[in-house]
């Protein structure tokens, strides 16, 4: 069985995420969508709520489960009989630093690294980017799926 693990902040989850999610639980007997908890990184929703907007949009896709880790990535894989770490590139500034993440990553674990294109319609999505949007009373319907629309809304309205 392959299992394949995608990693992540996803504060929130967009679109090109889930384009990244999607093609690869087609490709994967088992995929663990993993939401990162790092306390050097400031977030706009908890680790909780990123988790349960990740199980939501991803209810449909069967072979996909979400869970929460904190600390170094290739020990969460390796506890968890991963195969491969799958990233997703928006652009070649992306593989620079996801090159050296994925080269480290095989140095203590052995586990290899696959880097996934987004497909062109999502290339210029970034949780970042789609948080100023919201922030400042835009329409991101185009860029989230609506359970995290209206998270946003509900999150820069109070």
């Amino acid at each position: 069985m392959t299992r394949a693990l995608i990693p992540g902040s996803f504060d929130p989850v967009t679109f090109g995420h889930l384009d990244v999610i999607e093609r690869t639980a087609r490709l994967f007997d088992e995929v663990l969508v993993a939401v990162v908890e790092n306390p050097q990184k400031s977030t706009l929703f908890t680790l909780d709520e990123r988790t349960e907007m990740l199980a939501e949009v991803t209810g449909h896709l069967s072979n996909l489960k979400v869970d929460e880790f904190e600390g170094l990535l290739v020990d969460f894989a390796l506890d968890r009989g991963v195969n491969a770490i799958v990233k997703g590139l928006r652009a070649v500034s992306d593989f620079e630093y996801e090159l050296q993440m994925a080269q480290l990553n095989y140095r203590l674990s052995g586990i290899e690294t696959l880097f996934m294109p987004t497909t062109p319609g999502h290339s210029f999505l970034s949780s970042s980017l789609v948080r100023e949007v919201a922030r400042f009373g835009g329409d991101v319907s185009s860029m989230v799926p609506p359970p995290v629309a209206d998270r946003l809304t509900v999150r820069f309205r109070a």
